[in-house]
């Protein structure tokens, strides 16, 4: 059982080798009871139709210092996940990386920007295979790339090539059926941002494609702001609502209850825990996902602790 957050996702260089993320860590490791996490290096591409993708800028924790944290984590028997992640300079969603089916002259490619984004992901692959990294999540909701059935399956080949821990990707939320290139990886991966009352629908729908696929199951994102609305929208950052501890809280409940009697699901990564210890004090004034000192903190820690799984 994969009992994990994501730590620090897309975080600046020096971020990750402070003492203060370590503390932040253990801090998590001690209120969370969470034996997993996920690092997310960020690869920076300036536009959603970009062909470059940069992960050797400020903008992204240096190869040293996520090694640094790695063998942190692994020191405090934690199970270490890499998931390099895209994003766009301009704010565009990277699940709007597209470019014309066929090639146009004088017109961004396709075939470039897999070339940039298999070296993205080998980079890291390489990082995890050499720190023993238990698993690596080559990549995050790049939904409209999905369809490129075939370079998915040669990055992921790539990435096998370099490392030989357990593969996955993590596709976006209701999109689980629309993967074809499951068979090829080791694991089915999403972002579990459901709306309340939505949770077993959903979960039939998805164990469709876990018994047609064969394959473990891990929700490597799934969380819920603190903010009045959201878990109506637990995918919506942008929405505009009042501070509602109470309402992620709720949500946190009814996701774990409704997963736990699933027997295919083997483990979360929720969305998300920052490099620094907020007070409580402050932490209870806060709206958005992360809930380190606010009430689901203690939700989550029931479920992780109790090891009901």
């Amino acid at each position: 059982m994969y009992r994990g957050i994501n730590f620090a996702p897309f975080c600046r260089r020096g971020t990750l080798n402070s003492e203060e993320a370590k503390k932040s860590l253990d801090f998590m490791i001690d209120k969370t009871g969470a034996d997993f996490v996920i690092f997310a290096p960020n690869g920076l591409q300036e536009t959603a139709h970009s062909e470059e993708i940069c992960y050797t800028s400020e903008g992204t924790c240096s190869d040293e210092e996520l090694v640094d944290i790695i063998r942190y984590a692994k020191s405090k028997g934690m199970t270490v996940g890499v998931k390099p992640t895209v994003n766009c300079r301009n704010g565009s969603w990277r699940a709007y990386v597209s470019f014309f089916e066929e090639d146009v002259v004088c017109e961004p490619k396709w075939g470039n920007w897999f070339a940039s984004y298999t070296d993205f992901q080998t980079h890291y692959a390489r990082i995890a295979q050499k720190e023993a990294c238990d698993l690596f999540i080559a990549g995050c909701e790049m939904v409209m790339s999905e369809h490129r059935e075939k370079e998915w399956r040669q990055v992921i080949a790539s990435v096998r090539e370099v490392y030989d821990g357990i593969v996955t990707y993590n596709t976006d939320k209701y999109q689980e059926h629309n993967v074809k290139w499951w068979d090829c990886l080791d694991m089915i991966t999403s972002s579990g941002y459901y709306p309340t009352g939505k949770w077993e629908e959903e979960l039939n729908r998805i164990e469709s494609v876990v018994k047609k696929y064969d394959k473990p199951f891990l929700f490597a994102e799934t969380g819920c702001m603190s903010r009045r609305g959201s878990a109506g929208v637990p995918n919506d950052w942008s929405l505009q609502g009042d501070l509602d501890l109470q309402e992620q809280t709720e949500w946190y409940e009814e996701m774990f209850s409704a997963c736990q009697k699933r027997s295919w699901i083997r483990g979360f990564g929720l969305w998300d825990w920052p490099a620094y210890i907020v007070s409580e004090k402050k932490a209870v004034r806060d709206s958005g996902y992360w809930f380190m000192n606010k009430p689901a903190q203690e939700v989550i820690c029931h479920y992780y602790e109790k090891e009901i799984w």
